[in-house]
């Protein structure tokens, strides 16, 4: 969540200053704007990642791993730990592309990593028989795969953007930490509440801790869902307040509400009516998670 929340950092606030830029049709600066967040987010990712894999039991021990996890989540926290270089530079560029239009691409980036990581998931974890390593290998080359269609994307110059480092201008990340600050901080504030639950979980076993992550993974589906909702209207609004259009921003506006407030109050009900039905997908039966899951979700549904 960190690693993910200083992505978001630079490329959340990148996109916001580039979309106004490039309403003003001022591509000079753009450019500036967008090779000083992604050098910006891959150097201080880098420091953080290497500082992450130094302290990972602490680090993991805090955020409530128990005795009997401790050994599983090292295994995959060692090899995913250090492939989230690939994450942040994949979330800064998702930003980035998108503050452009460049929706095919960012969309082409995803799925990719996404089918790849399920495809692969199997054979590594089952197939070679390498169990959470396995599942953190696959993960790893998936991000490497949207890595690669992000750099493709940018060496064929068909950004508008030209990500060169003798752009990098220190002046430019107080104007993109405005908007990404609050970002990360967001992201902060979830990974700590994720934390707290996990460690007061802790008290009442593996099972408790199981269903509240199946809760967690349940609920960050509908909050991606409403991301996109986010991220398809801030090029739309970014570019119509850099032209003055301010007519078409106010319907964006009202068009984004309109439909993530839809979308909330359905899903809201759905996971608030069939609680028990869903929860019950991750388990084989264990009613000490599903009972726990249950109300869990319905509280969340509310």
């Amino acid at each position: 969540q960190v690693v993910v929340g200083l992505g978001l950092m630079f490329g959340n606030g990148a996109a916001s200053y580039l979309s106004r830029l490039l309403g003003r049709g001022d591509r000079e600066a753009a450019s500036k704007v967008a090779s000083t967040a992604l050098y910006s987010s891959v150097c201080i990712g880098a420091v953080i990642i290497i500082g992450t894999a130094i302290f990972l039991k602490p680090i993991l021990t805090m955020l409530g791993a128990t005795d009997t996890i401790m050994p599983y989540a090292l295994s995959y926290g060692r090899i995913y730990v250090i492939s989230c270089i690939f994450n942040v530079f994949n979330v800064t560029m998702n930003n980035i592309v998108a503050s452009e239009g460049a929706a095919k691409t960012t969309m082409c980036a995803l799925l990719l990593g996404a089918v790849l990581n399920i495809g692969l998931d199997p054979i590594f974890i089952y197939t070679l028989d390498m169990g959470v390593a396995g599942a953190a290998i696959a993960t790893a080359i998936s991000q490497m795969a949207s890595t690669l269609v992000y750099l493709i994307y940018a060496l064929q110059k068909k950004s508008a953007f030209t990500f060169s480092i003798k752009e990098f201008c220190k002046q430019i990340i107080t104007e993109i930490l405005k908007i990404g600050i609050p970002t990360l901080t967001f992201q902060l504030l979830t990974s700590l509440s994720i934390a707290f639950i996990n460690r007061e979980a802790n008290i009442y076993g593996d099972a408790v801790i199981a269903g509240m992550g199946a809760v967690t993974r349940i609920t960050s589906m509908g909050t991606l869902v409403v991301f996109g909702f986010l991220k398809g209207f801030q090029p739309i609004a970014g570019f119509s307040y850099g032209a003055k259009k301010f007519d078409r921003l106010r319907e964006a506006i009202k068009t984004s509400i309109l439909w993530s407030t839809i979308f909330c109050v359905v899903v809201g009900l759905t996971i608030t009516l069939f609680s028990t039905q869903i929860i019950s997908q991750f388990t084989e039966g264990n009613t000490e998670m599903i009972s726990v899951g249950q109300k869990s979700l319905m509280a969340n549904g509310f």
